[in-house]
């Protein structure tokens, strides 16, 4: 029987790439958010640290929707589900421009759009890995390199659209563009099913069985890789919150050129996620994250216990932004290598859960310990954990068909000494 493949020569791979990447920079405009916490405040008389809480509810309702998305893309198909997560996510800013109480910020931006872009997030990634399955590491980084793109791109465009508009405006502006974008990338993206999809080249990455999400949490390397997630992430996002705060506390810079460390985040974050993530395919993923998690160790020990000037403390965020980037972007492809290709979105989704814990614990624990220094020590203690694991991780059942393979090959040299 003849695959679809064949029997549809016309199938494009280019141009389902080019639908994600459109897809993933809709979807990562919602990390322009901290430029909406000040005008809102000052428009409605709200408390900044109040309007501020919006963005870790979109963060963590992101984080949680990846848990349902497999199932409901299994049910409306990957093209229906990015489609409506677009419409869905461009009504929540939509309808934000209309309201003026905080608790209806919190529910449409926070809930709505975070749920929303969470969907649409894992199910376009999934999907573009299942169609490059001898690029996993390649494409994860494209796909997830868009999704930074689209937030260091609107920035510049929300920035614009609040001085000429106004916050309220501008989330009627910003809805629609997003919603425009996500709609049409989503006519360019087609479902990887095992029928259409190229065959997977035999390498040690491979797996020889495709896990459900009960059979991956009954493996102690779910949870292992689960606390290296948790620790990246952690770190990542930690400095993003403060890196601005953190220039001016620790390195003595003035507001304006610590706020460069913004830009400079945006940058480099976008950069690992590219080239840490082709580095993968030809190094070895956990190679990549041990050499990732050996350096956001060090950079936050310099940053805690080195006098810092303007040239180290730019250089300690770009190595950690860098790291943060490429870490979240090789992990995808990592829980297919472990896991199989078949329940990607579904076991990344439980996986990735360390994405929204990992966004929630730096902030909780730098206001739990007092400050910059306790948190980074904490940080790289962490590090040190999982870099040890990343150091002696491999794939479920891996040890045991090396040793299986080395068995047979000293029988047969001992069949053929005979």
């Amino acid at each position: 029987m003849k695959t679809e493949v064949s029997m549809t020569p016309k199938v494009n791979r280019w141009l389902i790439i080019l639908g994600t990447i459109i897809v993933q920079m809709g979807l990562g405009t919602i990390y322009t958010w901290s430029l909406f916490n000040q005008p809102l405040a000052d428009k409605f008389g709200w408390e900044l640290s109040s309007v501020s809480i919006t963005f870790s509810i979109t963060s963590f309702a992101l984080a949680f929707a990846t848990l349902f998305a497999g199932k409901i893309q299994e049910r409306i198909g990957i093209r229906r589900l990015i489609l409506i997560s677009g419409i869905v996510l461009g009504l929540g800013l939509i309808f934000s421009s209309m309201v003026s109480s905080l608790w209806l910020i919190y529910l449409l931006i926070g809930v709505v759009v975070g749920f929303a872009d969470g969907s649409a997030y894992i199910t376009s990634l999934s999907n573009l890995i299942k169609w490059f399955p001898n690029q996993k590491g390649l494409v994860s980084g494209i796909s997830v390199g868009a999704f930074g793109t689209g937030s260091l791109v609107f920035k510049y465009v929300n920035a614009g659209f609040l001085q000429s508009f106004g916050v309220s405006q501008t989330f009627l502006y910003w809805g629609i563009i997003a919603m425009v974008m996500i709609a049409a990338g989503s006519f360019l993206v087609r479902e990887a099913t095992e029928a259409n999809i190229p065959a997977q080249a035999n390498n040690k990455q491979t797996v020889e069985r495709n896990f459900t999400v009960k059979q991956m949490l009954r493996t102690k390397e779910a949870y292992l890789l689960f606390i290296i997630l948790f620790t990246a992430c952690m770190s990542g996002l930690y400095l993003i919150g403060i890196v601005k705060d953190a220039g001016v506390q620790l390195a003595g810079l003035d507001v304006s050129t610590a706020a460069n460390a913004v830009a400079m985040v945006a940058i480099f974050n976008t950069a690992g996620r590219i080239i840490l993530g082709a580095m993968s395919d030809k190094v070895g993923r956990m190679t990549v994250v041990a050499g990732a998690i050996s350096a956001t160790a060090l950079s936050v020990l310099v940053l805690s216990y080195v006098p810092l000037n303007f040239g180290i403390f730019f250089a300690c965020v770009s190595v950690i932004a860098f790291c943060f980037g490429g870490n979240i972007t090789v992990f995808p492809a990592i829980v297919a290598d472990y896991f199989g290709l078949k329940n990607q979105s579904k076991n990344y989704g439980i996986i990735y859960q360390g994405f929204g814990l990992g966004a929630l614990t730096g902030s909780f624990l730098s206001v739990l310990l007092g400050g910059f220094h306790v948190t980074f020590t904490v940080i790289a203690v962490m590090c040190a954990v999982s870099l040890l694991i990343a150091i002696f991780i491999s794939p479920p059942g891996e040890k045991k068909r090396q040793n299986h393979k080395a068995v047979v090959l000293s029988s047969q040299q001992q069949l053929s000494n005979n």
